[in-house]
């Protein structure tokens, strides 16, 4: 049962990423117009998409876990502060949580590495 439950929280946090990712892709030409209206430059969206996809996935296959996970968790504050910093607005605030909380499910993550059914746990038994 653990390790179905460490493969199924990767899942869960995984996921946000690689949809994120490939939403962008669709939604190209406004993406890169909302992050250079919030100062962003708009040509650092495919390392975005890039990040975003490939960090999705290879924490759902747990596949360095450790390191995609620390680079996740701090584009993912990177990216509360930058986007969601008006308080006064109650969904903006939300969503600020919601990154930080999701920042923090990735440290755990770093922490005590991919567990059962993963990439890496295959890796670390040869």
């Amino acid at each position: 049962m653990e390790k179905i439950s460490q493969f199924v929280a990767r899942l869960f946090l995984g996921q946000i990423f690689l949809l994120s990712g490939i939403f962008k892709i669709s939604g190209y030409e406004g993406t890169q117009g909302y992050m250079d209206a919030m100062g962003v430059p708009g040509m650092l969206l495919p390392l975005v998409i890039l990040l975003e996809a490939g960090g999705g996935l290879a924490i759902i296959a747990g596949w360095q876990t450790k390191l995609v996970s620390i680079a996740l968790a701090a584009f993912t504050v990177v990216a509360a502060v930058i986007f969601h910093n008006n308080f006064s607005d109650q969904m903006q605030m939300i969503m600020f949580m919601k990154n930080i909380a999701i920042a923090g499910g990735l440290i755990l993550l770093a922490i005590h590495g991919a567990g059962g059914y993963s990439l890496d746990s295959r890796r670390n038994v040869s």
